[in-house]
């Protein structure tokens, strides 16, 4: 089998079974599992998969620079959004996390909202200056770019002054055997710094994230109070996390 059909064959078996198993591959095909895992380093340095223990995963496309991303799934984040809503009690503190599944949170929120609303996340916090109703407290910090958001050290101390019901949690990746994951370690280490403030913590969870993976870990799954997701309930990977006794919030579908 030539290189070129060999990486073909591992990239449908990563969207038709969500996983890539070397070992198994290389049994499979009579190769061995050095050869099968060099094709997943170099599949993966083209962005064609996220290396696991063992294989590989599908590669998040929610990795991308964040005005790229507003164009990503938007009807998928909408629905996540609209579902997200209903966690928000009036008069609850809330914090949101930054991203564009978040923002589009953020446009979701009920005109009327009684609520404190906190973030880290500049083009969130602009987006509620319209809420009469709702307060809002930035946390100041380095600010990260690509996902516009802050982050380092001083941004971590001031989260460590909140006191949360609800923390609404944006990945880039959602995978049973990954977890929780995101494309940069700080802003992971942010992520957790949020989630250690509030009673419950929620994943946003459009679709094109569900069975993806990205390099950091954020949490692991048996950490959140659910995830929030559009991909169905037939969906072969929510199938394995509710087997897995993580929490499905089911949003609204879309056409398909």
């Amino acid at each position: 089998m030539l290189v070129t059909e060999r990486r073909d064959l591992l990239l449908a078996r990563l969207h038709r079974d969500g996983r890539v198993i070397a070992k198994d591959v290389a049994g499979e095909l009579g190769l061995s599992e050095d050869s099968v895992r060099r094709d997943l380093r170099e599949m993966a340095a083209a962005g064609l998969c996220q290396r696991v223990y063992g294989g590989a995963v599908p590669a998040s496309p929610a990795v991308a620079d964040y005005a790229t991303r507003q164009g990503v799934a938007v009807d998928s984040k909408a629905r996540v959004a609209a579902a997200a809503v209903q966690l928000i009690a009036p008069g609850s503190t809330v914090v949101l996390d930054g991203g564009t599944t978040a923002l589009a949170v953020a446009s979701a929120l009920p005109h009327d909202l009684d609520a404190t609303v906190v973030t880290h996340s500049p083009t969130v916090a602009a987006a509620l200056v319209d809420h009469p109703s709702v307060e809002v407290y930035v946390l100041g910090g380095r600010l990260f770019k690509h996902s516009a958001v802050t982050c380092g050290a001083a941004a971590v101390e001031a989260a460590a002054g909140v006191n949360a019901d609800l923390f609404l949690l944006g990945v880039t990746g959602v995978h049973p055997d990954s977890g929780l994951t995101t494309g940069d370690a700080d802003e992971a280490a942010m992520k957790r710094a949020l989630a250690r403030r509030a009673a419950d913590t929620y994943v946003l969870a459009s679709s094109e994230k569900i069975g993806a993976a990205s390099p950091f870990t954020v949490l692991p799954l048996a950490d959140v109070a659910g995830i929030v997701t559009d991909a169905p309930p037939t969906h072969d990977v929510v199938a394995r996390l509710v087997q897995l006794g993580v929490p499905v919030v089911q949003a609204a579908p879309g056409a398909r």
